[in-house]
């Protein structure tokens, strides 16, 4: 009785990296979202990614994930690791070409790396005739479906990481009249990889994987890599988009990562920046046990977010 005054669940977003698996459910409450499920799982060291032995670590830990947390249904919003996808930026005007579909597509082509043959190929239109090309190899992607199958989950559709990490700014840091036109950054340092997308709000601009995550910045030398790293995504953007200036940084890492390196790379950078914190700007569901750690979290739980509001 009164079911149908129930809030509806979001799908479950799986953010599932070479090092990690997170597992997130959000549904809409009547003033915020709600935090209804998560979970998490490190990947072993002596794993190594896209061996027989990562797979069943995939499927063993989806399995106890959702055996040990209540989650609702089995539909997830899945993902590919950012280390299988490639990701670059082309122009091609939109007013000036009749076939714009099949420019696009023949000039990804000629971008793709030689192991990316066999690929899927997406695409998003961005401003300024810029075209951001996203790319999967079929292998991959028929390896990860197996995955999920195995796993005794449905996969509802494949997102990728920068649209997640833009659902994220924009449902819990984007919500003012102001943040619609404003150009930000969004960096998200991970354990072994950071994820950094400029977007002006749901208009994904530019998005880079960088192979530099905390675990790596324990040296002056790793953390100076990094920052000239974000710079020259800075730089990329810059050259790309002459009307777009970016106006403020955003660590949508959270609280996962030492305030100290932010307050770093944002001196470095010269740049107005926040912390974005996902785990602090929903609400957790009560009487739910969690598989993760609210106030010691290790992990960006950003894209998974992101993901499961998808």
């Amino acid at each position: 009785m009164f079911g149908f005054l129930k809030q509806k669940s979001h799908p479950i977003g799986v953010d599932f990296t070479d090092d990690s698996l997170r597992m997130a459910q959000l549904r809409e409450g009547k003033k915020s979202l709600v935090l209804t499920s998560a979970g998490s799982r490190s990947c072993p060291p002596d794993v190594l990614p896209g061996t027989a032995s990562w797979q069943k670590w995939a499927i063993d830990s989806m399995q106890q994930l959702v055996s040990r947390n209540k989650f609702s249904g089995k539909y997830v919003i899945a993902s590919v690791p950012p280390s299988d996808v490639f990701i670059d930026q082309i122009k091609v005007s939109k007013s000036d070409n009749r076939d714009f579909d099949e420019t696009v597509m023949s000039k990804a082509k000629q971008k793709l790396p030689s192991d990316f043959e066999d690929a899927m190929v997406k695409y998003i239109t961005a401003e300024e005739d810029n075209v951001i090309i996203v790319a999967t190899s079929r292998v991959m992607i028929d390896r990860h479906l197996a995955i999920y199958e195995k796993a005794g989950l449905k996969i509802q559709s494949i997102g990728v990481w920068p649209a997640a990490l833009a659902n994220a700014y924009i449902r819990f840091f984007g919500r003012r009249a102001t943040d619609r036109e404003m150009v930000v950054i969004l960096v998200d340092l991970g354990i072994l990889r950071t994820n950094v997308v400029i977007c002006r709000h749901k208009g994904l601009l530019f998005a880079r994987s960088i192979p530099v995550g905390i675990k790596l910045l324990q040296s002056d030398d790793m953390m100076g890599r990094l920052i000239s790293e974000i710079s020259a995504c800075k730089q990329s953007f810059s050259s790309l988009y002459k009307k777009a200036k970016i106006e403020r940084l955003i660590f949508m890492s959270g609280q996962a990562v030492d305030k100290d390196i932010y307050t770093t790379i944002a001196k470095q950078l010269q740049m107005p920046a926040q912390i974005g914190d996902c785990l602090s700007a929903v609400q957790t569901a009560k009487n739910r046990f969690m598989d993760m750690e609210r106030r010691n979290c290790q992990f960006s739980w950003a894209t998974a977010f992101g993901l499961s509001l998808s």
